[in-house]
């Protein structure tokens, strides 16, 4: 299924990793991957370097209307990509059996722009991807955690589906970074399927806001 030219998908990738490693190759690699074969277009934020503060619950956000108290590379770069993007996918590194604080914290900080327009994401289409050092460590309860923030932000969760993906992109990373999540094969097969599936959605949410049924 072609995007054409005129009405491109529009996708931002989001790596919840401060490390330039495992997680942010996944993330680049599945915006090439919907480059080329969907003719997507693309954006990215990587956490490396970042600045981003936690949420504090000051509720500024929801008195104010005008976005975050917080002045950081969330409110300066991110929010803006958020809002452009028809679908997004979040990868998280596992941390403890689930999301990196990292990837946690930019969740959160979502609150700010939902309080100011609650339908802000509405309808957007979103994946996971998780990468762990065992091949058991965490990967599904990550994506889990990452597709029920798409849910209670009123976005619409994609997963891979039955034999070969289930929730999302899981790779093994044998704790040899790039080189351990690129050679598996099992989880490369879970990152294309639920990327078809992503795709698919993100095409049928289009269409159907086209014919103002959304």
């Amino acid at each position: 299924m072609q995007e054409t030219e005129t009405n491109p998908i529009k996708i931002l990738g989001i790596s919840g990793s401060p490390r330039n490693m495992a997680t942010d190759f996944l993330v680049q690699e599945a915006l090439q991957i919907t480059k080329q074969k969907y003719g997507a277009e693309t954006d990215y934020f990587s956490s490396k370097g970042k600045k981003l503060n936690f949420c504090i619950h000051c509720d500024f956000c929801v008195r104010t209307k005008e976005g975050c108290v917080h002045k950081d590379d969330i409110s300066a770069e991110l929010y803006d990509k958020m809002i452009w993007a028809d679908a997004w996918i979040i990868g998280t590194p596992v941390y403890q059996g689930t999301v990196s604080a990292q990837t946690k914290t930019i969740m959160d900080r979502c609150r700010a722009i939902v309080a100011r327009d609650q339908k802000i994401f509405l309808n957007k289409v979103g994946m996971g991807i998780a990468d762990g050092g065992d091949r058991i460590g965490g990967q599904e309860p990550a994506i889990q955690t990452i597709l029920n923030f798409y849910v209670i932000n009123e976005m619409i969760p994609i997963g891979g589906g039955s034999f070969g993906a289930n929730l999302g992109g899981t790779f093994w990373s044998k704790d040899n970074g790039v080189e351990g999540v690129s050679e598996d094969l099992e989880g490369m097969k879970s990152l294309r399927k639920t990327l078809t599936k992503l795709i698919q959605a993100t095409h049928m949410v289009k269409k159907a806001a086209e014919n103002s049924i959304l």
